[in-house]
């Protein structure tokens, strides 16, 4: 079964939509220059009102190891995904401060870059068009892929079942498909996890 992330949460409203959509993670954005960026303090009160089933996911960018693992032993996020520039020795000085799950993302658009994706040490990988842009990269470059990978990129609940159909990926991985405004919207929320549990 496909599982669902909803990414870039930021207010009380989110979460209590997402408590009742029981998605298998969700995202909040430790990133200053993203619009979707939160605190860390507004993060520990959000996490307080999470359902104990839904796995928190926090998106860094270049940030250091020790502000990670911080929150990670705080108990404020339950995953790690990286968004920058992080390497392998990177990842590796991460494995060594924290036994929590890592999702690395890497942007396709050749398939040289699924094949480096493959190589990664992270737990996971993510496969995205590009840096938040909410565009689709070719989903052909997809079919030789051997290692499980959160999809993302340009997802919607208009396009997601056809993605789950023809890729079943581990996971598909959503942010602004799901807004209005610049804002969550419990109804595309709504919307897009019953799509990717009508396909599974």
């Amino acid at each position: 079964m496909t599982k669902i992330k909803l990414c870039g949460l930021s207010r009380m409203e989110d979460i209590e939509a997402v408590n009742e959509l029981k998605p298998e993670y969700i995202g909040f954005v430790f990133a200053p220059k993203s619009r979707r960026y939160v605190t860390p303090e507004t993060v520990t009160e959000l996490k307080q009102l999470l359902s104990p089933e839904i796995q928190a996911v926090g998106v860094f960018v270049n940030e250091r190891p020790e502000k990670i693992v911080e929150l990670l032993h705080n108990g404020v996020i339950d995953v790690v995904q990286l968004h920058g520039d992080e390497d392998e020795g990177y990842i590796s000085r991460l494995r060594k401060l924290t036994d929590k799950p890592i999702i690395k993302a890497f942007r396709v658009e050749t398939e040289k870059d699924i094949a480096v994706a493959e190589q990664c040490f992270a737990e996971y990988i993510l496969l995205d068009s590009g840096a938040g842009t909410g565009t689709a990269f070719d989903w052909k470059l997809l079919q030789n892929i051997h290692r499980p990978y959160f999809l993302a990129g340009g997802l919607s609940p208009d396009n997601v079942e056809k993605a789950v159909a023809m890729l079943h990926p581990y996971a598909v991985d959503v942010s602004s498909g799901i807004e209005t405004d610049g804002l969550k919207d419990k109804t595309k929320m709504a919307a897009f996890v019953a799509a990717v549990r009508k396909e599974d």
